[in-house]
């Protein structure tokens, strides 16, 4: 991929260390009684847009590995679903700039994720999901300062190690559920149709992603540019006990790591990728929302590969 030079409007390069965490957007507005909401005590928004109008600026979201489980953008489409079970996932995406706080238009924004037990499509032969291993979440939310993680790892991880790095893995299969590409709008935003992840050995459960900038879209999918932005969404531990609740996540007996245990969540909120979800409470099972807004430098390269 070839990168691109920067604009030449960009002049004040200092202003991105001064804007706030790559935070969540979900409208406090319209969550009512029994609606659960999870979101960041890191989470701030900023001054920086004039007298309260404009657009909200973010700190640079945290980089991550990319993983042994990716394959290059070739499914464009919103959902990403194919048969899977699992409970309905509306993944609400922002792109902006770090710098200008400007949305990002037409940029292409890959997810992939692991299925209900933990099965990544392309590898499902070297996915470590399902039953086997260990017991199902089980109670209080252990994201919280006063808790205990539940459980520890045992067994082997996937491939690469807990952190998902290590290289990486050839595809073994071509199914490719759970799996998609989307531009963005006029306004930076995108959003995917899927069902909440499920977890594996090593991980908490968590939603890989890449913004890829400078391309274009063609009959094989987007192509050319760079990927100035490669990162994975978090969910908050109590969502996920929920989930634990529900079939088909309820048979799992995987040992699961929880958030406070990973490898990769930097413990930075949003910054680090922590999704806001919203879902009503004890019907988990209906659906949930989760949104984030993505700050990212389109002038960077970074795929992950190096991490």
């Amino acid at each position: 991929m070839t990168d691109n030079q920067g604009p030449a409007h960009k002049k004040d390069l200092t202003r991105r260390r001064m804007i706030l965490a790559g935070g969540a957007v979900l409208a406090a507005a319209g969550v009512g009684a029994g609606v659960v909401a999870t979101a960041s005590a890191d989470e701030e928004t900023s001054a920086a847009a004039k007298g309260g109008q404009g657009e909200a600026c973010y700190r640079l979201t945290s980089e991550t590995t990319e993983g042994p489980y990716y394959i290059d953008a070739d499914k464009i489409r919103k959902d990403i679903t194919e048969d899977k079970e699992g409970i309905p996932l509306t993944l609400r995406l922002k792109v902006i700039d770090s710098d200008t706080c400007t949305p990002l238009k037409r940029a292409a924004v890959d997810i992939w994720h692991c299925d209900a037990l933990g099965i990544y499509s392309g590898y499902e032969n070297m996915s470590q999901g399902g039953p086997g291993g260990g017991t199902p979440p089980s109670g209080a939310p252990t994201d919280m300062p006063t808790d205990a993680p539940t459980g520890t790892p045992t067994g082997t991880p996937p491939s690469g190690g807990p952190g998902g790095g290590g290289g990486h893995s050839e595809p073994t299969d071509d199914e490719r559920y759970l799996r998609g590409t989307q531009l963005t709008d006029q306004h930076g935003y995108v959003e995917f149709t899927t069902v909440f992840p499920g977890w594996y050995q090593g991980r908490a459960v968590h939603i890989h992603t890449k913004v890829h900038v400078g391309g274009k879209m063609t009959d094989a999918g987007y192509e050319g540019g760079h990927t100035c932005h490669t990162g994975q969404f978090f969910f908050a531990e109590s969502a996920v006990l929920d989930s634990a609740k529900e079939e088909p996540y309820a048979s799992s007996t995987t040992t699961r790591t929880t958030l406070t245990e990973d490898t990769i969540y930097d413990r930075s909120g949003v910054t680090g990728g922590l999704l806001k979800l919203s879902y009503r409470k004890g019907r988990m099972a209906r659906g949930v929302t989760g949104s984030i807004t993505m700050g990212v430098d389109p002038d960077e390269t970074h795929d992950g590969t190096d991490l």
